[in-house]
């Protein structure tokens, strides 16, 4: 683990080199129009590069190029073992790389550099490297069949796969789509959110230097209206994986459809309750967790616990051990110091979105507990703290809408029943938390809640074997473990008669 201090992290940020151009067909290359849009860093202000604002055209360029390497076969064609090989020494290289590039994910969005550093990147390596290992170790099916017959069910590459990401965790997102999708031999564009698009860029290059071959992966930064529209409405992709926001991921459906049919699979919004009962087995280490669910990632995460339900006959008593976890150890800070657990909002956007809900909040009446301002004179003004608003009713705003900032509503129950009336009250599904001693309780709730995962005495657990999706509009298709591999490859049938 690195030794740098504050100071160290700072004088790298000021000689850190950027690269600002799109990656197309093995080389980085300006926008076909020559034009650019300017990256500012949620950490000060800085301007960290003028970035290729890509376009229609840089999308057709770059689908060609994956679509001819497809093709061609290099990749598509190459021994499962020998894929494996490439994608196990781009794992190698992240690590290698590891501190530059967290780097460029705390100036490009804000986060701590010790959660870039302990969390995205062991995760974004891990991500490659679990999915290289995987590959060679599936097999295809033989059916049952008459003596005369022999019935094979294989997988194949489906061709061309563009990857839509989002900017709070830019390069680990990216790695969730990349290792399956370049493991089971596809050709890939990978959008990087215009809001963080400098590791991914930087990603490019290291998947050349591993081995991979140019045009099987192309880095198309820019607008979603445009780039982004453009490969979602592209003839010849294959397929479309996104996570982002459930606004975009239905248009996205709706451009699919309209073109050609193209597969999309979704990892969109989230609203997840995390639910306290009174019998919950240590209501410290549940209040600990309460507190970091809302704040980790400056509650920029699509499984945030934004909706703490807790059971009235401890609420007080709970609700005031989450507020005493958050004002001490959940302080936000400059994101360059490793000591700093909750950076900077990404950008001015996001914090009006934020503080726009918090003044929803008070406007419908439910009870500040905590934070509810930003901190003035902070940075470049992006620090928000964690803001917790109690006595919350299930159909206000702040109770049903995606805020994306470390905003917690709590909300009151009685009953067992009641608190999964209200965790499953929402258009979401992407995760949820049960917080009691009673196994058979435990069992109930996981079985009766809509959600894609559901954690028991824990908040967001699992790693890369276990499938990562939503229920509802939270989206469709899983990341992570052997149920990503769906989503990138197709089934054939063949039939023989013998």
């Amino acid at each position: 683990m690195t030794t740098m201090t504050a100071s160290d992290w700072r004088a790298r940020a000021d000689s850190q080199e950027l690269v600002s151009q799109a990656f197309i067909d093995g080389s980085y290359t300006p926008a076909r129009s020559g034009e650019t849009f300017d990256d500012y860093s949620p950490v000060d202000g800085r301007l960290l590069a003028r970035v290729a604002s890509c376009d229609v055209e840089d999308a057709d360029l770059a689908v060609a190029a994956a679509r001819r390497t497809f093709a061609e076969g290099c990749w598509s064609r190459q021994a499962p073992s020998a894929r494996q090989a490439v994608l196990l020494r781009l794992a190698a290289l992240i690590e290698a790389n590891s501190e530059e590039l967290a780097m460029l994910e705390t100036l490009d969005m804000g986060k701590p550099i010790g959660d870039a550093l302990s969390v995205d990147l062991p995760a974004a390596a891990r991500a490659i490297r679990w999915s290289a290992e995987a590959i060679d170790k599936i097999y295809d099916e033989v059916a049952p069949t008459p003596e005369d017959q022999l019935g094979l069910v294989t997988r194949e590459p489906v061709g061309v796969v563009a990857a839509i990401v989002p900017w709070n965790f830019p390069l680990m997102m990216a790695c969730w789509k990349l290792g399956p999708a370049l493991a089971t031999g596809n050709s890939v564009v990978l959008k990087p959110s215009e809001k963080s698009p400098l590791s991914a860029l930087r990603l490019a290059a290291l998947a050349v230097e591993a081995g991979l071959p140019a045009g099987v992966l192309n880095v198309l930064p820019g607008f979603g209206h445009k780039v982004g529209q453009g490969l979602s409405r592209h003839d010849d992709v294959d397929t479309l994986v996104f996570t982002g926001s459930t606004r975009v991921g239905r248009r996205l459906m709706v451009d699919a459809g309209e073109t050609n049919m193209k597969r999309v699979w979704l990892e969109a919004g989230g609203k997840s309750p995390n639910i306290v009962f009174a019998d919950a087995p240590d209501l410290e280490e549940a209040a600990e967790a309460a507190a970091a669910a809302i704040a980790f990632n400056q509650g920029e995460v699509c499984t945030a616990g934004t909706r703490l339900l807790v059971e009235n006959s401890i609420r007080e008593e709970f609700v005031s051990r989450v507020v005493a976890a958050l004002e001490h150890h959940w302080v936000p800070g400059d994101p360059l110091d490793p000591t700093t657990r909750v950076g900077a909002l990404v950008d001015g956007t996001q914090m009006e979105t934020v503080l726009g809900f918090i003044e929803s909040g008070k406007a419908e009446g439910a009870s500040l507990r905590l934070g509810g301002a930003p901190l003035s004179g902070s940075l470049c003004g992006l620090l928000v703290p964690p803001t917790v608003f109690d006595d919350v009713t299930p159909k206000m705003r702040i109770a049903q809408e995606e805020i994306f900032g470390p905003v917690l509503s709590v909300i009151g129950f009685d009953e067992f029943d009641e608190a999964m009336t209200i965790a499953n009250d929402t258009i979401y599904g992407l995760a949820a938390a049960v917080w009691t001693r009673d196994l058979s309780k435990a069992h109930r709730a996981a079985r009766a809640l809509r959600a894609g995962s559901v954690w028991v005495n824990q908040y967001d657990g699992g790693d890369m074997t276990a499938p990562f999706g939503g229920f509802k509009q939270s989206g469709n298709g899983r990341d992570k473990s052997l149920h990503a591999f769906d989503k990138y490859t197709e089934l054939k049938a063949t039939w023989i008669k013998i």
